[in-house]
């Protein structure tokens, strides 16, 4: 498979990935990240996998919208780096929230799939 193969195919990922935490479907969350997966907030703080679900199946935390721009795919065998910037909007323990990060996603390809086993968030200065 050549490099603008796999980096079309992470693209798709990442619009599934974002289709599937708007919808709050977990099944699908859990189709792309591995069970290690950890978020780095912005805040610096680790969420891992089972704290995300639970927060999600709760009903805490809801997205009615998140959108990346500025996408860059990086292949490196059977990992990848992908960065973007993407704003979300939704709802986290009953406060609305709207945010713009710059979001970078570590891919590691296992079995035959890609699967995200990092994302890491970094909030853009106020100004």
């Amino acid at each position: 498979m050549k490099t603008s193969e796999r980096q079309e195919e992470l693209l798709k990922i990442e619009k599934e990935f974002a289709q599937a935490i708007v919808s709050n479907d977990l099944e699908g969350i859990g189709r792309i990240v591995a069970d290690e997966w950890i978020i780095i907030d912005p805040n610096g703080e680790i969420v891992d996998r089972t704290r995300f679900f639970e927060v999600i199946k709760s009903g805490a935390l809801t997205h009615e919208m998140m959108e990346s721009e500025d996408l860059r795919v990086r292949v490196y065998g059977d990992s990848a780096v992908v960065t973007a910037v993407t704003r979300t909007k939704g709802t986290f323990m009953g406060q609305n929230f709207s945010t713009q990060e710059r979001a970078t996603d570590v891919f590691v390809k296992r079995d035959g799939r890609w699967q995200c086993v990092l994302t890491h968030l970094t909030r853009f200065p106020k100004k």
